[in-house]
């Protein structure tokens, strides 16, 4: 076929990229490691900020990608828009069938070997072209009792030198051997009952940073709790030992206000938990992260993007988006409403930032954005905090819940911005201008994505939802949906390339029964070396006596 004008303009395009983002590396190369800072750790730093070990699209080391939070693999150059289509199953993993257990650990690919988490307390390592096993860590040796009845892996981990870095769903932050398995160390980073690590490690400048989340907003599904106590909080590790270098809470601490209307203690303010990855701009040492909504009380960063000083922890600018928005289960229970603190004056919103940002550039503008449960994406000077832009991507963004809107992750090319929303009535996967927000394509869920696969079985569970993270590869959009397809589309159109429905019975190289569920959100497809890997183990939980599957991809004739 003729080489297009469009062709021409996306090769020069493509080339300014990779010279851009070589400076980049050349600058950052060039920053003093901090205190206490190793090679090793350095090394580690320079794969993550290029996103491959080699320089070959092979590795994917991160939730992110990279620092900024690209979720871009610019160097994968073995899947195309002209091949994709070609692309078969290759093998797939079986997960442990752990009920209510809706399964997010997104891999880590880095030198052939794929990390990531499981439903059962346990963390594997695989080869990445066969699945086979070269090793499993199991929870339960680190941390013994405290394990409890289910305690997945629902962080995606990262893999800095070494080491890879992941929390669980208890609070407790790890550090293993990548090439053995063996624990480095492992630290609670919270003591409360209920806290979880939902968001991914990002390892920066010999410092590990990583959210703290809870499972406390359901807690008052019992309504003889005492309701609420837990702080959310960003917290700095350091990588070599895991102790603490500093942390930010984004709640003051909770104080009995008095009882609730069966007695039981009310404690408030308190929730803002941080669920999603942090992100890092060299540029202006600033760390990115999103946080939640209150559980109790209005005090705190609520429903906010902050800017953190990485090295202190301090404070460099918030932006809050929603005040107040306090919400908990009880909100959506008949016959709760007095269990419901935001439900008197229309505040329980759950309009949280359960997705993580992107920092970009845009007409030579460093900038740093963040997609809300509402539906609105927001854009800010990185450095300031000025606000540049918002696009409103659901018909009402004032609607109550944060169901319809972006709910874990976007990514950036270097050219455009990729959102999806959820339950948006349908789901739509939304191309935006860096520089204004405008939209440049749109492409909802395909129309008959229930009405074929495993989908057509169950439509009562079947929902057009774009669930996922967000991922992009040169010409490629991957991204999957709640009908149980995963799909590649077009990065200049939207058109879609490939799909694959994953509801389905799998042979799986570890022997464990599987059939693929609705695509994993808390993550998004990871692209490396030419495979795609995809957890397909998230809701809606399609009907099944087996737990659900990582799957990989890749085109035919590979070994």
């Amino acid at each position: 076929m003729p080489t297009t004008h469009h062709d021409r303009r996306r090769a020069v395009r493509a080339s300014v990229r990779t010279a851009l983002l070589a400076l980049a590396l050349l600058l950052a190369s060039l920053l003093p490691l901090a205190p206490g800072g190793t090679a090793a750790h350095a090394e580690g730093e320079a794969s993550a900020r290029s996103g491959s070990g080699a320089g070959s699209g092979g590795d994917w080391p991160s939730w992110q990608h990279d620092l900024s939070g690209t979720r871009y693999n610019g160097e994968e150059k073995k899947l195309t828009p002209a091949n994709v289509q070609k692309l078969k199953q290759k093998w797939a993993f079986g997960h442990a069938d752990v009920p209510g257990v809706y399964l997010g650990s997104q891999p880590a690919v880095v030198d052939g070997v794929l990390y990531t988490g499981g439903a059962d307390a346990t963390f594997h390592a695989l080869d990445a072209r066969t699945g086979a096993k070269k090793w499993t860590f199991d929870l339960r040796s680190a941390i013994g009792d405290d394990v409890g009845d289910k305690d997945p892996v629902r962080s995606g981990p990262t893999v800095s030198g070494d080491t890879v870095y992941f929390g669980d769903n208890k609070g407790h932050l790890y550090a293993l051997d990548r090439r053995t398995g063996k624990p480095r160390w492992h630290t609670r980073l919270d003591d409360h009952p209920t806290a979880q690590i939902t968001g991914s490690p990002l390892v920066y400048r010999g410092r590990v940073y990583v959210g703290v989340s809870s499972s406390e907003s359901g807690s008052p599904a019992d309504l003889t709790y005492p309701c609420c106590t837990f702080r959310g909080s960003l917290v700095a590790v350091d990588a070599r030992d895991g102790s603490v270098d500093w942390r930010h809470w984004t709640v003051p601490k909770p104080k009995r206000t008095g009882s609730w209307p069966n007695g039981a203690a009310r404690y408030e303010p308190s929730g803002i938990g941080v669920w999603s990855s942090p992100v890092v701009d060299p540029g202006t040492g600033n760390v990115y992260v999103g946080t939640g909504q209150n559980y109790t009380g209005t005090e705190g960063e609520t429903d906010s993007l902050l800017a953190l000083d990485a090295a202190t922890g301090a404070v460099r600018w918030q932006q809050q988006a929603t005040h107040p928005d306090t919400y908990t289960v009880p909100c959506d229970e008949p016959g709760q409403e007095e269990y419901c603190p935001g439900k008197a004056d229309g505040t329980d919103l759950d309009w949280d930032f359960g997705s993580s940002a992107n920092v970009f550039t845009a007409d030579g503008r460093r900038l740093v954005g963040i997609g809300q449960k509402n539906g609105v994406y927001h854009a800010f000077d990185a450095r300031t905090g000025e606000k540049v832009w918002k696009r409103a991507l659901v018909e009402d963004p004032g609607t109550r819940g944060g169901q319809s809107g972006i709910q874990w992750g976007t990514s950036w090319d270097g050219e455009r911005l990729y959102v999806a929303t959820w339950f948006a009535s349908p789901g739509t996967l939304y191309a935006l201008d860096p520089a204004t927000g405008k939209v440049e394509w749109e492409r909802p869920t395909p129309e008959d994505g229930c009405e074929w696969g495993g989908a057509a079985e169950h439509p009562e569970f079947c929902e057009a939802a774009f669930t996922p993270a967000v991922t992009v590869t040169p010409g490629i959009v991957w991204e999957g949906n709640a009908d149980g397809k995963m799909r590649a589309f077009s990065a200049d159109t939207g058109k879609v390339l490939w799909q694959y429905d994953v509801i389905r019975d799998f042979s799986t190289v570890n022997g464990v029964p599987a059939r693929g569920k609705a695509l994993s959100g808390g993550g998004g497809a990871v692209v490396a070396d030419g495979m795609v890997y995809v957890q397909a183990a998230y809701y809606p939980e399609y009907p099944s006596e087996v737990g659900g599957a990582l799957l990989a991809f890749s085109l035919p004739g590979r070994k």
